[in-house]
């Protein structure tokens, strides 16, 4: 009996390069016309020439990026339709996972954290702590699985699949986005509630007498804010970036499900617009952070070391 090896030798390196090239795609158009049987290269070539891609890499970028400046860009290649409208229409649906998932995580993450570092080293503590573990360890698309599972197919409580940006459909995605960034952040409050209750301030306080209760909610968490600030923005914009994956999953028509979609069919211009998206997300999330901590911290706005 041949091995695979001797069997790979006997291919012609013709055949297998044509294969390597068909495996990996090539275009818009071979993706386009891929599955249409035999179409003639003068078609094929045609539609190049219409798109653009006849042309060089570099004259092709310069070409996007002088219509990009002028608010131009482009049209979609598989599509036909114009890719602002075309990407503009996906983002009702990722803002409104990305704020459900993002309220759902405050809602969860920093009352558990703040129970978990009140109850330092006591039973809740240890159960909250093995809870987040867990969380951090399952992967998104586990967890998605693992609710379809149970929520549609066990209790035929919600559908498979999205319905349409309804509140019903979008209950099983925040969830699984929710679960994930809510044993991260539970944490990350948890160290930084402890922190601040290990601080002078706080023993000043209870020497003269305030509330534990006054102390930790109106003291402890708004300097603890800074850091749940932090994490907040960086999920915000990422969220807002599309969860790629669990839009996937769950047929969610946001910007990550067209972008993955963009990227099968090589349909560049969809792609860049999401990664000019992207640029700009994360600019204005970093911006407004920003702004946060000037009015959040004093000693920021006075110009004061943390020290």
């Amino acid at each position: 009996m041949q091995t695979e090896a001797a069997q790979l030798r006997q291919i012609p390196r013709g055949a297998a390069d044509a294969a390597e090239r068909d495996a990996a795609g090539s275009d818009a158009i071979t993706e386009l016309y891929g599955d249409k049987g035999a179409v003639a290269q003068e078609v094929i070539d045609a539609k190049k020439a219409e798109l653009g891609l006849d042309k060089p890499f570099v004259v092709q970028y310069f070409s996007w990026l002088g219509g990009m400046l002028k608010g131009d860009m482009g049209t979609s290649y598989v599509s036909g339709k114009e890719v602002f409208p075309t990407f503009v229409s996906k983002l009702p649906a990722t803002l409104m996972l990305t704020a459900l998932s993002i309220l759902m995580t405050v809602v969860i993450s920093i009352p558990l954290g703040v129970l978990a570092a009140v109850n330092h080293d006591k039973i809740s503590d240890y159960i909250l702590r093995f809870l987040s573990f867990v969380g951090n360890s399952l992967p998104n698309f586990f967890v998605a699985l693992l609710l379809m599972q149970l929520l549609a197919i066990k209790l035929k409580l919600l559908p498979v699949i999205s319905n349409g940006t309804t509140l019903r459909s979008a209950i099983m995605p925040t969830l699984t986005l929710a679960i994930a960034m809510s044993a991260k952040y539970m944490r990350q409050v948890r160290a930084t509630v402890l922190e601040e209750l290990n601080k002078d301030y706080v023993t000043g306080a209870k020497a003269r007498g305030v509330r534990n209760s006054v102390i930790l909610w109106k003291s402890v968490l708004k300097s603890s804010m800074l850091t749940i600030i932090t994490l907040l923005a960086l999920s915000i914009g990422s969220l807002l970036g599309g969860t790629a994956i669990i839009e996937s999953i769950f047929m969610w028509d946001g910007v990550g499900k067209l972008a993955v979609d963009a990227i099968n069919m090589r349909d560049y211009p969809l792609i860049q617009a999401y990664v000019v998206w992207m640029a700009i997300i994360y600019v204005l999330v970093n911006l407004i952070t920003d702004l946060l901590y000037h009015a959040l911290d004093p000693r920021i706005r006075l110009g004061v070391s943390k020290e």
